[in-house]
């Protein structure tokens, strides 16, 4: 259709004085509400951070090469058409990796850490829980982020396992909440090796256990332990996810990087 079939053939000067006001005043609005529609579509943003480690100790550094938060990154590429931006982070960078304004844009931050956690400031450990409290910023915490400060004080409790040990033990990792989101396209899978932690986990039930798992030692016995766990802590959403040790590949593992596909936009506000 021609669009002058249905404009009015008169210009704003041979209008009378008030419908010439008010054709300025619907233009002008246009021009207002014009950003409106940007911000609507602008991307959502998350930030991979990791202390800096992984990429820097032998054993670490031949699975990690570009460190853990990269390796986690990439494997979240696939969210890019959906309209997120993925930006990593480390401890080793100025701001602790994360300046207020990277901070106040984040929709959900995946946390890994696991020698550092005492050198993260607890300034930085306040603005994140109140991100998460407060304004609904997701957050993911990944293997030995369980005892990272930012987990701890989301959760109030100590975060503990009864025991770690990194012993040639396997798992087999099983769907207990197949309805869940962040379990949507995930079928029952095994890890070859893992960092074995022993139940119980001194954190606060969670509203559910999306991912058991059973270890079988290295002596051919076996033991429960849970593998995927979420709350909602005020306005925000918290997952942590048990698998993650810096010298096994498990963060290549499509099964693995399927639940943090499925995490971030779970764990995201909703907007």
């Amino acid at each position: 259709m021609n669009n002058n079939s249905f404009r009015p053939n008169l210009s704003v000067s041979r209008l009378p004085r008030r419908a010439a006001l008010g054709w300025g005043v619907a233009a002008t609005a246009g021009v207002i509400l014009a950003p409106s529609v940007f911000a609507a579509a602008a991307k959502r943003k998350v930030v991979v951070w990791s202390e800096g480690t992984a990429n820097v100790d032998p054993g670490s550094k031949k699975v990690y090469p570009n460190d853990i938060n990269t390796a986690i990154a990439d494997g979240l590429k696939p969210l890019e058409a959906d309209g997120w931006e993925i930006v990593t982070a480390s401890l080793t960078q100025p701001n602790q990796g994360i300046s207020d304004d990277l901070l106040n844009s984040t929709d959900v931050l995946i946390w890994w850490g696991h020698k550092k956690h005492g050198d993260v400031k607890d300034e930085l450990v306040n603005k994140i829980v109140k991100r998460v409290k407060e304004e609904g910023m997701g957050y993911i915490a990944t293997h030995s982020s369980h005892f990272a400060k930012p987990l701890k004080r989301l959760l109030g409790t100590p975060c503990s396992w009864r025991e770690y040990k990194a012993d040639g033990t396997s798992v087999k990792i099983i769907v207990k909440d197949p309805t869940h989101p962040i379990a949507k396209g995930v079928k029952d899978f095994s890890l070859p090796k893992i960092e074995r932690y022993g139940n119980p986990f001194a954190v606060p039930k969670p509203e559910s256990l999306i991912f058991d798992g059973i270890y079988t030692k290295p002596d051919g016995s076996t033991a429960p332990g849970d593998m995927g766990m979420c709350w909602t802590i005020g306005k925000g959403r918290v997952f942590y996810f048990t698998p993650g040790h810096e010298t096994y590949d498990d963060y290549y593992r499509p099964e693995v990087r399927q639940i943090f596909l499925n995490a971030v936009p779970w764990a995201a506000p909703k907007k």
